[in-house]
């Protein structure tokens, strides 16, 4: 199912009242790192917010690859310091309290963004504590299951495509795995920023990423990418060196000095060597929970240029099945899960 912005909408008032939160919350928790079965429901003591943190009552989490790497046993699973650990990154949900009285982001403001997982709880619960610079008022076009596939996704893409390439009008930008959850806002982006886009992906959805801006769109299961494209100024690798020598082989279709960014960055250690030797520049990629960036792609979002496509959703007590239909590879744009309602 394709979710479009309907309607553009200023920020959306506060609600009158926000009920005082119950001592303990659903929350889904590892104990241990594995595969998917290691997920569970529990009751859990909801997290008590500091400093400048905001609580929130989630309403809808994203899920994302980082989270599944992380169950497994990699991502950021060496920085758990306790288990049973509550996952997840990204929501959409209502704020409980704010830091002050008069904190712009009041309780009962609709706001979507990034905890500081491992560091604090996870999004896969029914409240989390998240730094008030790390969110933003919901885009009042999107439902909250719709925005809480967008921070991690779009963070990600708006780093690599605006604030590392800064995409513009008439670079040639190579995209991989363009129908993922980062890999379809990357395209969009990069069209919207006037980008001439090649996008890998599947036959499935070719006509789909050329409707999001993908001039070219190269079925990776059929086609050498490296034999219909050249001379590209940015390859955006969300594949990495794992699958079929894919970094390794990015290297040869850009111009001399282009940029490769690669972003699963443990799937090939060597890769800035292996630039280098190539005559093109290279740097890894991590995302940064940006309160700001997220207003401007509200923004985007709001008047409809950009889209997000969530695939699947699951409910809360599911995030085990959600975690294997991601690990498939087959998933187009987001899979979330709805935690709780609106």
């Amino acid at each position: 199912m394709r979710f479009r912005p309907l309607q553009s909408a200023s920020a959306p008032a506060p609600t009158a009242a926000v009920a005082d939160p119950p001592e303990t919350m659903r929350a889904t928790v590892m104990e241990t790192t594995g595969d998917p079965t290691v997920l569970r429901a529990a009751s859990v003591a909801v997290p008590t917010p500091v400093m400048d943190e905001l609580l929130v009552r989630v309403v809808a989490a994203g899920v994302n690859p980082i989270d599944a790497k992380t169950r497994a046993g990699a991502g950021v699973s060496a920085a758990i310091s306790d288990y049973p650990a509550t996952p997840g990154f990204d929501f959409s949900g209502i704020v409980v309290t704010s830091p002050y009285d008069s904190h712009p982001l009041a309780a009962g403001t609709p706001v979507y963004g990034m905890v500081a997982f491992p560091r604090s709880g996870g999004t896969y619960a029914e409240y989390a504590v998240v730094p008030s610079q790390s969110v933003a008022r919901k885009p009042a076009a999107l439902s909250h299951v719709e925005a809480a596939g967008v921070p991690l996704a779009a963070l990600t893409a708006w780093g690599l495509v605006v604030e590392t390439a800064h995409a513009h009008e008439g670079q040639r930008v190579l995209i991989h795995a363009g129908g993922g959850g980062v890999g379809h806002l990357a395209v969009q982006f990069a069209a919207y920023f006037g980008a001439h886009v090649t996008a890998t992906g599947s036959a499935r959805n070719a006509a789909w990423l050329r409707e999001l801006g993908a001039s070219v769109v190269i079925d990776h299961t059929t086609t050498r990418f490296e034999d219909v494209v050249a001379d590209v100024d940015v390859v955006i690798d969300l594949v990495g060196n794992a699958k079929a020598n894919t970094g390794e082989r990015s290297l040869a279709v850009l111009r001399p000095g282009g940029l490769y960014m690669v972003v699963p960055t443990g799937s090939w250690p060597g890769y800035a060597a292996a630039a280098a030797a190539a005559g093109v520049r290279a740097t890894s990629f991590k995302v940064t929970p940006d309160g700001s960036a997220l207003a401007t792609i509200g923004r985007l979002l709001d008047s409809g240029a950009v889209q997000v496509y969530i695939d699947r959703v699951f409910d809360l007590k599911d995030a085990a099945a959600a975690h294997a239909e991601l690990e498939q590879g087959h998933t187009r744009g987001k899979i979330v899960l709805r935690v709780s309602d609106d």
